[in-house]
């Protein structure tokens, strides 16, 4: 059974989100209305995804998920973010997040985001990932250069650098290039091994800022 710690400084919030994750079966071990609260919870329970906001008092989420990524603690955090929230994104991605999501996310959404999560994926909602993106084209963070293990990628891997690059799924890749999601799975492993890479975010940005992934929004 998934386990998860809700951080949220809105008990409304926190009680609507343990209400939905326990109604799908997963294990809401704590909550917190802090992130430093949040942190040393982590620390004790061990969840496999914390839900993270980003806006709260005393600590706010993205510290709080920096000190939890640094701790070693082997969960992975998800961002329940709202759409001006950008710099905030941005910030949250380099303290080590996993994933984004919006909170008015219907409930779907919602346990399917902290599943995959915990499963190792990246979800990304599309209206974040499209700002995120955007944001990186028109400033790029410094000290970013291209990687020349890009050349490294095979035919295959390029096209699935590609697909991620644009917001695609692993089950959408899947389908589109006619191969099993383990296929999928194991192409993005060696990509991101091979482009050192720290997770799908990073290969999202990284598409772009190549070029493999067209910056025209309307191309």
């Amino acid at each position: 059974m998934t386990s998860v710690v809700i951080a949220d400084d809105q008990a409304l919030v926190r009680t609507g989100l343990r209400l939905i994750l326990e109604l799908a079966g997963v294990d809401v071990v704590g909550e917190a209305v802090d992130g430093a609260e949040a942190v040393e919870l982590v620390r004790r329970t061990s969840p496999d995804v914390t839900l993270m906001d980003i806006r709260m008092p005393r600590m706010d989420g993205i510290e709080a998920t920096r000190r939890i990524v640094l701790s070693g603690v082997r969960t992975r955090v998800l961002i329940l973010t709202t759409f001006d929230a950008d710099e905030a994104v941005l910030d949250a991605l380099r303290a080590g997040a996993a994933g984004f999501l919006l909170k008015d996310a219907g409930r779907e959404r919602l346990v399917e985001a902290v599943r995959t999560t915990a499963g190792g994926e990246t979800p990304l909602a599309p209206a974040v990932l499209a700002r995120l993106v955007g944001h990186y084209v028109r400033h790029p963070p410094p000290g970013v250069d291209l990687p020349p293990q890009l050349q490294a990628l095979s035919a295959r891997e390029l096209e699935v650098f590609r697909l991620v690059g644009v917001g695609r799924s692993n089950p959408e890749i899947a389908d589109e290039l006619v191969i099993s999601v383990a296929t999928v799975k194991s192409h993005v492993r060696h990509i991101l091994t091979k482009l050192a890479l720290r997770d799908r975010v990073q290969a999202v940005v990284l598409a772009h800022e190549s070029g493999l992934v067209s910056r025209d929004p309307d191309r």
